[in-house]
């Protein structure tokens, strides 16, 4: 091995969670600051709840919630479509209308 090209190995590196729990691994750091752990983790507590730092889960509710508005408005502008057809086919034809005359 070349000698003074590696990082330097801290084997008691200590990590410290959001939530207070802090362990130690083997890393090339000597501090480690983390959002979430397996002690505070979803996936590993069984619990409900988002874990999202960037915001995404809210952008995406929202996403819907306008989603949903156009949705109602297009549902609006369909049944009119399809009133406008339903009239257009049931106009009488010419010959119709002028016998209706007599």
């Amino acid at each position: 091995m070349k000698q003074d090209i590696h990082p330097k190995w801290y084997p008691k590196a200590t990590v410290t969670c959001a939530c207070g729990n802090s362990f130690s691994v083997g890393a090339t750091k000597e501090k480690i600051q983390v959002d979430i752990c397996a002690k505070c983790h979803p996936f590993f507590t069984g619990e409900m709840k988002y874990v999202d730092t960037l915001g995404r889960v809210e952008r995406f509710q929202k996403k819907q919630k306008v989603a949903q508005a156009k949705a109602v408005v297009l549902a609006e502008k369909k049944k009119k479509n399809v009133e406008r057809e339903r009239q257009i086919r049931e106009q009488k034809s010419l010959k119709d209308m002028l016998m209706g005359l007599k």
